[in-house]
C-alpha cells in the first residue's frame, strides 16, 4: 500500500513486531493497523522532507514511546510557563466537533519542520484514531485524517492548508526514511 502513496519509496529503520508490541505494552493501547502498517514498511523518516514521523525502533530519537512522551512533557512545560504569566486558563482552539478532552487522549506520534505536532485521538475500541495537529502556536488543533493514509494524501494535496494552516504548500508524494545511525546522530542533536 505505501509504495502507491510514496512513490519509490525510500524506507528507513523498520518496526519489528515485537518493537510494536513493546510500544504498546508501554503506551497502554493498540496502535491503529495503517500506523502499524506504515511502521513495518516505511519505518521512522520523514513524509515530504517536512514531516517526520516517529515509530516503534530500538534508538531513542527515532522511538515512537520515547519521542511521545518527550513531546507531550514539552508541550506541558511551556503551556506552564504561559500559564504563569497570564490569569487566564490555557484554551485550545479547536476545529468542528472535537470534544474538550480531545488533548488528554492525544498520543504524539510526529512533528513539522516548522514544530507542529502530529497525535492520534486514542480512543479504545476502534481500529484506527483521528490524527489531528497541534499548530506550533500550541494553540490550535486541526483535523488530519481518519487514518494515516488519509493524512498523507491530504499533506500531498490542496487540503495541506486545512491540516497545517496557512502557508503550506502540498508535500512531494516522498518518504525519506533514516537509518540507525541517522537517527542517533539526530539524538545527538536535540540533545
Amino acid at each position: 500500500m505505501w509504495d502507491g502513496i510514496f512513490p519509490g519509496l525510500r524506507p528507513g529503520l523498520r518496526s519489528s513486531e515485537a518493537d510494536l508490541a513493546r510500544a504498546e505494552s508501554e503506551l497502554g493501547f493498540a496502535l491503529p493497523g495503517s500506523y502499524r502498517s506504515f511502521a513495518r514498511e516505511c519505518g521512522a523518516g520523514r513524509i515530504g522532507g517536512h514531516v517526520r514521523l516517529f515509530t516503534p525502533v530500538p534508538v531513542e530519537a527515532g522511538d515512537l514511546v520515547a519521542r511521545a512522551h518527550l513531546i507531550a512533557h514539552g508541550i506541558a512545560v511551556a503551556l506552564d510557563g504561559l500559564r504563569s504569566t497570564s490569569d487566564e486558563p490555557h484554551r485550545f482552539t479547536m476545529e468542528g466537533d472535537a470534544d474538550a478532552e480531545l488533548m488528554d487522549r492525544a498520543c504524539f506520534f510526529g512533528e513539522t519542520a516548522r514544530g507542529d505536532f502530529l497525535f492520534f485521538d486514542v480512543t479504545p475500541g476502534f481500529p484506527e484514531y483521528d490524527i489531528w495537529v497541534l499548530n506550533a502556536d500550541l494553540e490550535n488543533v486541526h483535523f488530519g485524517g481518519a487514518d494515516l493514509p488519509a493524512l498523507v494524501r491530504g499533506l500531498q494535496g490542496l487540503e495541506v492548508l486545512h491540516i497545517l494552516g496557512e502557508g503550506a504548500g502540498p508535500l512531494p508524494a516522498t518518504f525519506e526514511g533514516d537509518d540507525a545511525r541517522t537517527l542517533e546522530a539526530l539524538g545527538t542533536a536535540d540533545a
